[in-house]
């Protein structure tokens, strides 16, 4: 069955009336459709640190347990750093969500496709880590439930949203990586956080 979901309208509708929600955005493509959704001083796009994105927001939520952590990385990145499903499926942070925008292709390096084009269920991965909630997204009634998950269900929560393969304009992040640590810091932490 063919993905109907578009990734940048998946990205801005889980988005949407965000709040106070932390964002952590993987390698490409996923960072721009976080930005592309509304760049906010809440998101942190990760540049040049595929597979790493699920962990970093493990270590933010773990240190921020009061707040709603959101990763929102792509497959080629996630089965890079599988891994990272095991510890969290270990540590079990309430506040974690994580979500693969699965086009089942290596967008970054010519849309190659990825083992998720050849059946790799990375929502099985995930349960079969000890992810509270872990599940396929392919509707929008299913993207609604989730939606509503991210912002009140007790994680973790893992989903593997199934969209079409499709290149789409670039809708580029600050690339400066202080910057980007400086802003965020401050809008975690207040005012007086980059001084720390």
């Amino acid at each position: 069955m063919k993905a109907a979901l578009h990734r940048r309208e998946v990205v801005e509708f889980l988005l949407r009336d965000r709040k106070d929600l932390l964002v952590v955005a993987g390698l490409g493509s996923t960072a721009w459709d976080v930005t592309a959704a509304g760049d906010s001083p809440l998101n942190f796009p990760l540049w040049g640190a595929m597979g790493n994105a699920a962990m970093f927001g493990l270590g933010l939520a773990l240190a921020q347990p009061k707040r709603r952590v959101l990763v929102l990385t792509g497959d080629g990145e996630m089965l890079m750093g599988m891994g990272s499903l095991a510890t969290i499926g270990v540590q079990k942070p309430r506040n974690l969500a994580v979500v693969v925008i699965d086009n089942e292709r290596y967008g970054e390096t010519g849309m190659q496709a990825t083992h998720t084009a050849s059946g790799v269920d990375l929502a099985k991965v995930a349960q079969a880590c000890g992810l509270r909630v872990a599940r396929q997204v392919r509707s929008l009634a299913q993207l609604s439930a989730l939606r509503k998950a991210i912002h009140s269900t007790r994680g973790p929560v893992f989903a593997q949203v199934k969209v079409r393969a499709e290149k789409l304009p670039l809708v580029l992040p600050p690339r400066d990586g202080g910057l980007l640590k400086s802003r965020f810091r401050k809008a975690l932490l207040g005012e007086g956080a980059d001084l720390a």
